[in-house]
């Protein structure tokens, strides 16, 4: 038993400065400089890289613990202290941490590509409010608004798809939940500086939200409902929750269109702005 623990020992060595390696490159990328419009979709992706590298490296410990407890267990298989379904116990919980470190090794992954999509979107100026991450971010939320409104005041819909405006049933339970989540996360105007961790955070709800409404419509759209659950308090507050969402969906589009109609009539000739707005971030 002591050789295998020494054994453990000179295996994991590389975690903790892996670990703290990481987090101090994660700081310092932070700290460097102040949260930038223009390159904020790129500031967040890079953070998601370093937090998935993270999430690697636990994976990869957590797997080698599994791996040990299998050893252990097979090696106490025909001692006094075997207990029954110990190594199919041991062998279960290595297969589930090799499925959670192949799945971690693929969101790394996929955080890297979101890296070069970063690259590739980041505007090339100030200018371009409309190409703006948190403008394109918000925009994105406004169309998901605008669907779901569509069930709300489109008569046809309404009949048609009539789970579809019930907050009991549990599809679109679940996207009031993470559309709630999204609005909370949902900073006040385009203009807003937000840290990339911040701005990381209300992407992911807005996702969340949008994945969740797509199944909800698809299992609308197949006519294959769930059973509804049986009304309770919760559902009676999810139903309040749907009609504030919808108010506030109508508000904050509106809202949006007023200001978006003011900025270009508010907007002075080119000529009259100068150099100043082809001035780098």
């Amino acid at each position: 038993m002591v050789d295998l623990v020494l054994a453990l020992v000179a295996e994991w060595w590389w975690i903790a400065p892996a670990g703290a390696g990481a987090g101090a490159l994660g700081v310092v990328g932070l700290r460097r400089r102040r949260p930038s419009q223009r390159r904020l979709e790129l500031d967040a992706a890079q953070l998601d890289v370093r937090r998935a590298t993270q999430a690697v490296t636990h994976s990869r410990a957590q797997l080698k613990v599994a791996r040990a407890e299998l050893m252990r267990a097979q090696a106490e298989k025909s001692t006094p202290r075997a207990t029954a379904g110990a190594v199919p116990e041991a062998r279960r919980r290595l297969q589930l941490a090799e499925r959670q470190a192949r799945a971690s090794v693929a969101e790394l992954k996929a955080r890297r590509a979101g890296v070069q999509a970063a690259r590739a979107l980041m505007p090339a100026s100030r200018k371009e409010i409309d190409r703006m991450p948190l403008a394109r971010l918000m925009g994105e939320h406004d169309e998901l608004l605008a669907r779901w409104m569509e069930y709300e005041t489109d008569a046809a819909k309404a009949i048609g798809f009539p789970m579809m405006s019930d907050a009991r049933w549990p599809p679109l339970e679940l996207f009031l939940r993470e559309h709630q989540q999204a609005s909370w996360l949902r900073p006040a105007t385009r203009e807003t500086r937000m840290a990339p961790a911040d701005y990381s955070a209300y992407r992911e709800a807005v996702r969340r939200a949008t994945h969740a409404f797509d199944a909800a419509e698809r299992a609308a759209r197949q006519g294959t409902p769930r059973e509804l659950p049986e009304p309770d308090d919760r559902s009676t507050d999810w139903t309040e929750v749907a009609q504030d969402l919808l108010d506030n969906a109508q508000r904050a589009i509106t809202r949006s269109t007023e200001m978006w109609n003011r900025m270009r009539r508010d907007r002075p000739p080119r000529a009259e702005r100068g150099d100043r707005a082809d001035r780098p971030d």
